[in-house]
């Protein structure tokens, strides 16, 4: 297993853990090629903090790559939500990209 990884696994359930720590073990499974396990770590940290856009932009990301494009728009959204609302104009405008990217017709590269 990747020593990061292992590392950032043995801090879950801690004192430490929370939104920030399931982040960082997301970003290092989706670096890993594990795109299934970064969005449960992604969904895990917005379980956690509903308004960390950061997370539901990677959550998104992640769902594309896992091939879950439905699940990918609604993260998106969510989290174009939470990003305007606190005035996160960047991460708003990069995830209204990207849902705009699967709204487009079957069969394009999103």
């Amino acid at each position: 297993m990747n020593p990061r990884i292992e590392s950032l696994e043995k801090m879950l359930d801690g004192p430490r853990d929370g939104a920030l720590l399931r982040f960082s073990l997301g970003n290092e499974y989706l670096k890993a090629g594990d795109a299934g396990q970064a969005a449960k770590c992604f969904q895990a940290a917005v379980d956690r903090d509903n308004q960390y856009s950061a997370a539901w932009k990677a959550l998104g990301k992640a769902l594309v790559v896992a091939g879950d494009p439905a699940g990918a728009l609604t993260a998106y959204e969510r989290g174009i939500a939470v990003a305007e609302a606190k005035g996160d104009i960047q991460a708003a405008r990069e995830m209204k990209v990207f849902a705009k990217r699967l709204l487009k017709t079957p069969g394009e590269s999103a």
